[in-house]
């Protein structure tokens, strides 16, 4: 079995593990579009950026999925959006 090749820069976020069209669509609203517009983002930026133009706050665990999308945009492996909840949770105590 081969092994999955990492998404080009110019792919669609939607290429990216935990990405659907959906936040695909958050994504294209502050002009995030390919995997390029991702690498070297810094995730909390991004969902800030995400919250400003949704004008309220958005479910923390989107965070964690843009945290996946970025590390993958990185050339970091994919890995499932939730892994990243724990991070986040004990970050925060």
């Amino acid at each position: 079995m081969s092994s999955p090749t990492a998404p080009s820069p110019t792919s669609p976020l939607t290429a990216l593990v935990n990405v659907g069209p959906a936040v695909g669509r958050t994504f294209a609203t502050i002009g995030l579009e390919t995997v390029g517009d991702l690498a070297g983002r810094d995730p909390v930026e991004v969902f800030g950026a995400l919250c400003a133009a949704a004008g309220t706050d958005l479910d923390p665990c989107l965070l964690d999925t843009v945290r996946s999308a970025v590390d993958q945009a990185d050339g970091e492996p994919a890995r499932p959006w939730w892994t990243y909840s724990a991070e986040r949770k004990a970050a925060s105590r």
